[in-house]
């Protein structure tokens, strides 16, 4: 298995199960009283699909089963992201919290070039992994 699928994979199920979990479940976000309620349901919902999707995709890579599958789920997560991040004027959706903050270095959001090099690593790591499935046979 090529250690760059491995590492990939590895750091976006912590992202996604781990990391963005503990940043979101916060006055900002799942707990935020001026959220209605329904919204809270979805960003839970949202919090957990995709870190157990995440957790999955880990699976299926670190074991060796279905890894292209793997990294396909964790790149539908990623991707999912970006897409709705670019359809965010369409719906009302922004990348700022509730109190008009948002995580940024240099007006750069942090999360969106985290998700974004995400992507590109996944895409190369599937890239990787058939290069390697190919070899194999």
């Amino acid at each position: 298995m090529p250690k760059l699928a491995l590492i990939t994979i590895t750091l976006s199920a912590f992202v996604l199960a781990v990391l963005i979990p503990y940043l979101e479940i916060s006055d900002t976000h799942l707990t935020n009283p001026d959220w209605p309620s329904h919204a809270r349901l979805h960003d839970a919902w949202q919090l957990l699909t995709n870190g157990t999707l995440s957790i999955l995709a880990l699976v299926l890579v670190w074991n060796g089963s279905a890894p292209r599958l793997g990294i396909a789920i964790a790149m539908i997560i990623s991707i999912s992201f970006l897409i709705s991040l670019t359809l965010g004027p369409l719906y009302g959706g922004s990348m700022l919290n509730s109190d008009g903050t948002e995580m940024a270095v240099a007006g750069i959001n942090v999360a969106v070039v985290l998700v974004a090099i995400l992507t590109v690593l996944l895409a190369l790591s599937y890239r990787a992994v058939s290069a390697h499935t190919r070899n194999l046979r």
